[in-house]
């Protein structure tokens, strides 16, 4: 059985993530989309429009001192919304991220249009990105 598209699309998304490659998240995410990041955090809440979620990329990145991986584990997709389960690693300073996640796509037009991410551990993204 072939994979959704939507599944394909996502799944360019995140190895775009993980090279820093620009031009394809940019290709991939709405001009008007949003995405929700949990916590209490200085990643937290809604980062809208695709401009503010490329900064927010880059800041992690940043952040992280280039260290931050995000391995994508899992994806179920159909046509309005794509699920994936990703495990995140990263270090900074003397601080070690090593968490799980769900990111929820609803997906428009072949583009995201709404990221829902949701930590199987809100405390440890905190403690790490705080």
């Amino acid at each position: 059985m072939a994979e959704h598209p939507n599944a394909t699309l996502i799944r360019r998304g995140y190895a775009a993530f993980s090279t820093g490659d620009v031009d394809t998240l940019t290709e991939l995410l709405s001009a008007d989309a949003v995405q929700h990041m949990p916590g209490h955090n200085t990643f937290s809440g809604d980062h809208k429009g695709r401009d503010a979620i490329l900064a927010m990329y880059g800041e992690l990145a940043s952040r992280s001192d280039g260290t931050l991986q995000v391995i994508l584990e899992e994806v179920y997709a159909n046509d309005d919304e794509v699920v994936t389960v990703y495990h995140s690693t990263g270090t900074r300073g003397d601080k070690h991220l090593d968490t799980r996640h769900a990111l929820v796509f609803r997906m428009r037009d072949g583009k995201a249009v709404d990221l829902l991410d949701v930590s199987q551990d809100e405390s440890a993204d905190d403690a790490f990105w705080a």
